[in-house]
């Protein structure tokens, strides 16, 4: 009798094996089916490669390398970014003013300013009187027409066109510094002191 059970344990044992070995070779089957055109695939197309570090065309790193095969519109691509700098150029002579008496407003003027407020401890080690730049060479673009140039980690987008007695390149050339002067931050070029641009900030 043991024996006999012995060999029915046997018999159940083998019995449950070959079902779940013919389970596995039916899925091992299912699985080889869509496999090889995967092989196929992976071997007619090149191996997917990381994704591409933005370019040299202008705006590198800031702008995702814009590709300048796109219309541009008085000189600035589509995107807002300018691709070369004749275009840059262009677009700085579109934000000139006509009659800075009759163009600008002060923050005052506007409402107050409702922008970012940089850190005054990062302030003062970036920013004011003491802590000029040039524009060009920044990157830059042109928002709703005026120029938004990054500098320190911050976008600093003109409100105001720039007067028009200025030089028509002093963003090359002149020297330009950001203060806050009680109601807001304004751009003042040291070519020519007591005339500020309002300008707004952000990240």
């Amino acid at each position: 009798m043991k024996r006999l059970g012995a060999i029915s344990t046997t018999l159940l044992l083998l019995f449950f094996g070959t079902i779940v070995f013919a389970y596995a070779q039916h899925e091992g089957k299912d699985q080889g089916k869509s496999q090889p055109a995967h092989n196929e695939q992976q071997h007619s197309q090149p191996a997917a490669r990381p994704a591409a570090r933005p370019g040299p065309a202008y705006g590198g790193v800031y702008h995702g390398a814009v590709k300048s095969d796109g219309p541009t519109h008085g000189g600035v691509h589509h995107s807002g970014v300018p691709q070369h700098q004749g275009q840059v150029r262009s677009g700085f002579v579109q934000s000139r003013a006509r009659s800075w008496d009759s163009e600008h407003r002060s923050w005052a003027q506007r409402g107050g300013y409702n922008g970012y407020r940089i850190p005054d401890d990062r302030f003062h080690q970036y920013f004011g009187r003491d802590h000029f730049f040039r524009i060009h060479g920044l990157p830059l673009l042109f928002v709703g027409g005026y120029p938004r140039f990054q500098y320190d980690g911050y976008w600093v987008t003109f409100m105001d066109p720039w007067p028009e007695g200025w030089n028509p390149n002093w963003f090359e050339t002149d020297d330009v510094y950001m203060d806050y002067s009680g109601d807001g931050y304004y751009l003042y070029n040291r070519a020519h002191p007591g005339v500020g641009i309002a300008v707004n900030v952000s990240f």
